[in-house]
């Protein structure tokens, strides 16, 4: 009796190695633009629950752009808005990743106040 074989061969675990390389190669650069869109819209939001007139939320978001160190937008990229007296604000900006050759990743963000 012949016992079956199972398992991968060479050539499988060659593809499926290099693949989860490629996936967190990736992986390894954008999560560094998650995180700066998180930090953004904790500001965004932080900002806009203060209130004040809209000079005042522009300086506001820039002192926690310096604070937070991120550099994707500052506070003149923001669209603000008033509805009532409640502030709306917005924003939206893309970030470009390198990826081999002319490829590149475009991650395209959008966010607003709650």
């Amino acid at each position: 009796m012949k016992s079956r074989q199972r398992g991968i061969s060479l050539i499988g675990l060659l593809f499926v190695g290099g693949t989860l390389a490629f996936l967190g190669v990736i992986g390894a650069q954008v999560a560094p633009t998650l995180i700066e869109f998180q930090a953004i819209n904790k500001a965004v939001n932080k900002v806009a629950a203060s209130g004040g007139g809209v000079a005042e939320i522009r300086s506001s978001f820039d002192k926690a752009q310096q604070i937070d160190d991120f550099k994707a937008i500052s506070g003149k990229d923001l669209e603000i808005t008033k509805n009532g007296d409640k502030v709306a604000i917005s924003f939206a900006y893309t970030k470009e990743i390198h990826l081999a050759g002319p490829a590149y990743l475009l991650l395209k963000y959008a966010g607003s106040s709650k």
